[in-house]
């Protein structure tokens, strides 16, 4: 159990009267937190709370608070205070081992550390520790001795292996390898004097020995019958043809006549030199983030990982009760160092603007790149593949599925959020069963990064 001493940090709850409140204050007690505020916000005071002077803020989303979660905007948007954000259905609903692990999770974020193994798992880490650094199974290892064996049970053993054996009188001669010949490449073979002789020609028992090389040419010593052409030396010259044994008669070509037609054909052609096509894969892609139960935190932990110069635009997909979604802009605002806009029809897309989009938003594809679209429509099918991503994470419909396959199919990057803290992975663990990328919100979004970089 976690302490709950005055040590503890001090925390505010903010959540309407019902379960997802009682739930959430037994969380934060059993987390290690000491709750000095609990409070509606609908009928929460600026002041009240001020005074209460928490260093933890968690709320329990829903449409009926997100009204005055905007009126107090400025006061929780104060730099000493730490917002946790919490869906309250999710909250109502959660109970046994799911309960167990979000308190873990709770924990570590208010005592600042990252263990949210239960309680127990210390020891089965150090004991993983040291097999990690133990020798592999396979390897052989000598059977411990029996506690009374003699203590020169080694000499026994060894005379008992070795026998009568002795060492060998006459030990067997050195074995000396041959030398390989050396090799004369052929300018070699022709600068040689003939003095000289190779390595193959001292082997006498080879037949195929090298000749020796042939004499300088002077004029002096050579028969005046037998003598070679002057520049008989200079293989450069060597030809295989003899001069008058192959002609070429010339072809005489009228270039008025032959490149008249050839300029008139390509002129009234369509012919272009840039492909009209081309163009394709350089428009910008964009990144598809889809969520639902759960994924508030998921989208939190991926756009908080995202570096400042991100360079692609980020759509987040989050589908709310009521469509409050400028709400979820200015609470996805503070997790991100990328702006957070609410997409709206027309607008094109930017690279490192992180956009929230409304269930009628889709997207179109111009010669200007991507913008959105007062009409909704399957996002999958504009976004250019090669060039794009999408990310499942906790939540996501599983009737998506398919066409996010067929989007990896055709050449783009599909992740899916799985392990600790995804409360809904039946989308994501398809993907991982299709070979995707998966993993936790910080992984991916480290893998998400390295793969747009390129």
């Amino acid at each position: 159990m976690y302490a709950t001493d005055d040590s503890a940090k001090p925390v505010a709850l903010l959540a309407r009267a019902g379960a997802a409140r009682d739930r959430l204050r037994e969380a934060v007690a059993a987390a290690g937190g000491r709750i000095v505020l609990e409070e509606d916000p609908n009928a929460l005071d600026a002041a009240a709370f001020d005074a209460a002077a928490p260093q933890v803020v968690l709320v329990a989303l829903e449409p009926a608070v997100e009204d005055a979660l905007e009126r107090l905007e400025a006061v929780l948007e104060a730099p000493h205070l730490s917002l946790l954000f919490e869906e309250a259905e999710l909250a109502a609903r959660r109970e046994g081992w799911e309960a167990q692990r979000w308190i873990r999770h709770l924990a570590a974020k208010l005592q600042g550390h990252h263990n949210v193994l239960p309680p127990g798992s210390e020891s089965e880490q150090a004991e993983a520790a040291i097999a990690a650094t133990a020798a592999p199974e396979s390897a052989w290892q000598a059977p411990a001795p029996p506690r009374d064996a003699a203590l020169n049970f080694e000499l026994e053993e060894a005379a008992a292996v070795l026998g009568d054996w002795q060492p060998d009188a006459h030990p067997p001669a050195p074995v000396v390898q041959e030398a390989r010949p050396e090799v004369l490449d052929f300018d070699q073979l022709i600068a040689a004097p003939a003095t000289v002789a190779t390595p193959a020609q001292e082997t006498t028992t080879r037949s195929s020995a090298v000749p020796p090389p042939l004499p300088p040419l002077d004029a002096t010593v050579v028969e005046p019958d037998t003598a070679l052409p002057k520049a008989a030396g200079d293989f450069h010259s060597w030809s295989l043809l003899e001069d008058d044994g192959y002609t070429v008669e010339p072809v005489v070509v009228d270039v008025e006549k032959e490149q008249a037609p050839v300029l008139a054909s390509l002129l009234n052609s369509e012919f272009s030199l840039v492909d009209i096509d081309a163009g394709a894969d350089e428009v910008n892609g964009a990144v598809l983030l889809l969520a639902g139960i759960g994924g508030p935190d998921a989208v939190r932990r991926v756009l908080s990982g995202l570096p400042e110069d991100f360079q692609r635009p980020v759509l987040v997909q989050l589908r709310l009760d009521g469509g409050r979604y400028a709400n979820l802009v200015k609470q996805m605002a503070r997790a991100t160092v990328l702006p957070v806009v609410l997409a709206d029809p027309g607008q094109p897309l930017v690279a490192g603007n992180v956009y929230i989009l409304p269930d009628e938003i889709g997207l179109e594809l111009s010669g200007a790149g991507l913008s959105f679209s007062a009409e909704q429509n399957d996002l999958l099918s504009i976004m250019p593949p090669a060039r794009s991503a999408v990310m499942m994470l906790s939540g996501a419909d599983v009737a998506l599925v398919p066409q996010v396959l067929e989007f990896a199919d055709k050449g783009g990057w599909v992740a899916g959020q799985i392990g600790e803290g995804c409360y809904d992975p039946a989308a994501a663990s398809q993907l991982a069963v299709a070979e995707m990328t998966a993993g936790d919100p910080e992984y991916l979004v480290a893998e998400l990064a390295v793969h747009c970089a390129g």
